[in-house]
């Protein structure tokens, strides 16, 4: 008796705009991080100035006020994105889906079934950076205009805690990108990870 294939799952469809916002999310991730190591190797965060710097292939900007200008003018089109998305998300009421919840701690507590246990670990990874992102726009702020935002830097206690807290989102950030590609990988194959970019 011939056995019928086995069909793949469908892939969720994503409509344009969101794959539009997903692809602005990433550039500007990139050129933030680019220019923002920039900014670093014109005075260290760790070290002071005779402190470890990075290569400049990994840099962007060329100089520190082309840095700073990459990398301000980049924060604005990263906070607005994630603005939009975030309102896109609680409108269409996506978060449900997407957002960690009870049902999701007892899958990972008492759940059997590996794949509804990958999305709930997906789920708790894509809540648990949205206080990374907060904190990295709400740190840059502080010190894009200390004095008007003073209340803001008041809250990190010293410029080299404000610095510090900001440089850290990055490796975190970068982490959440991979973990979220291969959890997506996990989830639903290549087939999920390239709908949420091909139109």
């Amino acid at each position: 008796m011939n056995k019928q294939p086995r069909k793949s799952p469908p892939v969720p469809s994503q409509p344009n705009f969101v794959k539009i916002l997903h692809c602005l999310i990433i550039i500007s991730l990139f050129i933030m991080i680019g220019s923002g190591l920039q900014i670093y190797n014109a005075t260290p965060v760790f070290g002071g100035k005779s402190g470890w710097s990075f290569p400049q292939w990994v840099t962007l900007g060329g100089w520190l006020a082309g840095g700073r200008s990459w990398h301000f003018t980049t924060m604005w089109v990263f906070a607005l994105t994630l603005l939009i998305y975030g309102i896109y998300i609680l409108l269409t009421q996506r978060w449900k889906r997407k957002f960690f919840s009870e049902q999701d701690l007892k899958a990972l507590q008492v759940g059997k079934n590996p794949k509804r246990r990958i999305y709930s670990w997906h789920r708790l990874i894509y809540t648990g950076i949205i206080p990374v992102l907060i904190l990295a726009i709400f740190s840059g702020l502080a010190m894009y205009k200390p004095a008007q935002f003073h209340w803001l830097s008041g809250l990190f206690i010293n410029w080299q805690t404000l610095r510090t807290i900001h440089f850290l989102t990055v490796p975190i950030s970068l982490l959440f990108v991979l973990v979220h590609t291969i959890m997506g990988i996990r989830a639903g194959g290549l087939r999920l990870t390239r709908s949420m970019f091909q139109p």
